[in-house]
């Protein structure tokens, strides 16, 4: 048994200490049972390092399927090419509207803490924009991702690496072959150069890049060949790091297929467990409790439920520590 297990069962007894604990276990038996699972990112978890870990958790066979804003699938290889040059603010919250403005006149782009320099932006874009030509040329429609792991998968791009090529979890993604959807990728920094280079003729059509229904209907004939129904298994689990759009996209897929398809056989989620510090309000989706998505068609009365209000950048690395074993 790893010291952080020991440390968790010993010291996180109650309140959302003893419910990251019950997420955990329950994580690590709906996996031991056969279940698969679905990982969301909001948030910036990307420049938070999360794939330090969350990359072990792929390559190990943790996690199955990952949905992500546009910014964290990004971020994540901006990470990669650029770390070295990335600058730590420590008083963050002291910053002046004057230093903000000076941090924007030297091309550092601000998250909090972490300033990310425009020109690792610039190179990433460089690429991106040969690959949306050529997919172009090949009458290729892909995902953000996919064109990101043809970035990848050029030879020529692994010497501009300035940290461990372990600690990419889109690496690891590409390198198991687990499908990354990002709903919403417009809004994101490659999905603005994206919308610039069709602006200026760059790249002469929107339709290399998938649309966000297409998405859904790749998400969901995924979970029909993934949920485990007809070998006797638990249906997918769905793992949210905090709210918005990166956990409301995938989970609608099951009651597309419920309601819409009326694919009535189809398994709810096997699984629930979400971090965030919303909390349950008026129109506030991303705090609501989960026995809310019942009402909606994802969640069954029986599916295990967990909702941590709590720093993901503190509880996710927890909860992946233990299902790895550490």
């Amino acid at each position: 048994m790893g010291s952080i297990r020991q440390f968790m069962e010993r010291h996180y007894l109650h309140y959302n200490a003893r419910e990251t604990v019950s997420a955990a276990r329950a994580y690590e038996a709906h996996l031991a049972n056969g279940g698969k699972m679905m990982v969301t990112l909001a948030g910036a978890m990307s420049t938070a390092r999360i794939g330090r870990i969350l990359g072990r958790m792929i390559r190990e066979g943790k996690v199955h399927a990952i949905t992500c804003t546009g910014a964290n699938l990004e971020e994540d290889i901006f990470n990669l090419l650029a770390a070295n040059d990335y600058e730590i603010i420590q008083d963050w919250r002291g910053l002046r509207a004057e230093d903000e403005k000076a941090l924007y006149d030297r091309g550092m782009n601000r998250v909090t803490d972490t300033c990310i320099p425009e020109t690792v932006m610039r190179h990433l874009e460089e690429r991106l924009i040969e690959r949306w030509q050529a997919a172009v040329a090949a009458g290729e429609t892909k995902m953000p991702s996919e064109h990101l792991f043809d970035v990848l998968s050029d030879p020529t791009l692994a010497q501009h690496y300035q940290i461990d090529p372990s600690d990419s979890w889109m690496l690891a993604a590409k390198e198991m072959g687990i499908p990354v959807y990002t709903p919403g990728w417009e809004d994101s920094t490659t999905g603005n150069m994206f919308a610039a280079a069709v602006w200026r003729g760059d790249v002469s059509t929107h339709n290399c890049v998938t649309t966000g229904t297409d998405q859904m209907v790749r998400l969901m004939r995924w979970y029909l060949a993934n949920n485990g129904k007809a070998q006797g298994k638990p249906s997918v689990g769905f793992f949210q790091i905090g709210g918005g759009i990166a956990g409301d996209f995938p989970i609608c897929a099951v009651p597309a297929l419920i309601q819409d398809l009326e694919m009535e056989d189809t398994p709810f989620w096997g699984y629930f467990a979400q971090i965030s510090d919303a909390v349950t309000s008026y129109g506030g989706y991303s705090g609501a409790v989960p026995n809310e998505k019942i009402t909606w068609g994802k969640l069954d009365v029986a599916t295990p439920k967990f909702m941590i209000q709590s720093d993901a950048t503190l509880v996710a690395p927890l909860i992946f520590a233990w299902v790895l074993g550490d």
